[in-house]
């Protein structure tokens, strides 16, 4: 992963260019759609072998397989789609991306019953790499609640 220093970065270096905008779209559009469409495999193809996400607490995912595990014992009871994906910021520093989001998920249960949606704000560390179907990884993630509504 590249390393942040402050001394070389400027603002023209974190808003990135519109080619660089317009890939980590995709990868993250991508990424909504493989959950909407329960695609474990797709889901995991997105995010570095490395991955770590942490939801709060004790619940910290640490590495693909606990990833890959993890959806797949959620994708198998529940229908998961994003709702919302409202991007606050966007910083680039060469092959990094930081992006800062607030999201809300819908979470059907395939058995019946009501939907819920949980809503909270992330922070995506991505980095390119030719391994991703979109030329970017997802490698960290941090996820909390999300600022009440307007």
């Amino acid at each position: 992963m590249a390393a942040l220093t402050t001394a070389r970065l400027t603002a023209q270096d974190l808003s990135g260019s519109p080619a660089d905008i317009a890939s980590l779209n995709q990868a993250t559009l991508a990424i909504r759609n493989a959950f909407a469409a329960g695609d474990v495999e797709m889901v995991g193809k997105l995010h570095h072998p490395d991955i770590v996400k942490y939801f709060g607490g004790a619940n910290v995912v640490r590495g693909h397989d606990e990833l890959m595990k993890g959806l797949s014992e959620w994708f198998s009871t529940t229908k998961v789609e994003f709702v919302e994906n409202t991007v606050e910021s966007t910083a680039f520093a060469g092959d990094t991306a930081i992006q800062t989001v607030i999201f809300s998920i819908k979470s059907t249960p395939k058995s019946g019953g009501a939907s819920t949606i949980s809503r909270g704000r992330s922070m995506v560390v991505y980095v390119r790499d030719r391994r991703s179907p979109t030329g970017w990884l997802s490698v960290r993630e941090m996820a909390q609640e999300a600022p009440p509504s307007k």
